[in-house]
């Protein structure tokens, strides 16, 4: 198991990042994918049409999201954190990931800075 941990700016304030990555229609905006999303501690989510599934563990709005993602049969939890920080270019987002399996942490860490912020950062730079 590893982790990883990595910052992203973002050119959009932390309230509409926020917004961003937990509202289920403006997921699918930038994501260009069906996206089931609820910022209710314990609901389970769904991104790129289930490409990444996991579960909601807590939410600060504008500040901080935490979520359990699904990796089949894995003894320990592996859980996403993003941080969202105020930043002359409008946010810092504050990315761990934390017990990522071993073989699927470079397409992890990949999909997060090529995939993932990429799009959302591309997303924001559009308007």
């Amino acid at each position: 198991m590893k982790d990883f941990k990595k910052y992203f700016i973002i050119p959009a304030s932390p309230e509409e990042v926020y917004a961003a990555l937990t509202n289920p229609n403006t997921i699918q905006l930038w994501t260009g994918e069906k996206a089931e999303m609820s910022t209710e501690p314990g609901s389970e989510f769904s991104l790129w049409d289930g490409s990444i599934v996991g579960k909601n563990l807590e939410f600060e709005e504008g500040k901080k999201i935490v979520q359990q993602w699904y990796f089949g049969d894995q003894a320990e939890e592996s859980i996403v954190t993003i941080k969202l920080h105020e930043h002359k270019q409008g946010t810092s987002a504050e990315l761990r990931h934390t017990n990522i399996p071993d073989q699927d942490f470079e397409d992890i860490t990949e999909g997060w800075s090529d995939t993932y912020f990429a799009s959302l950062i591309e997303f924001y730079e559009e308007f």
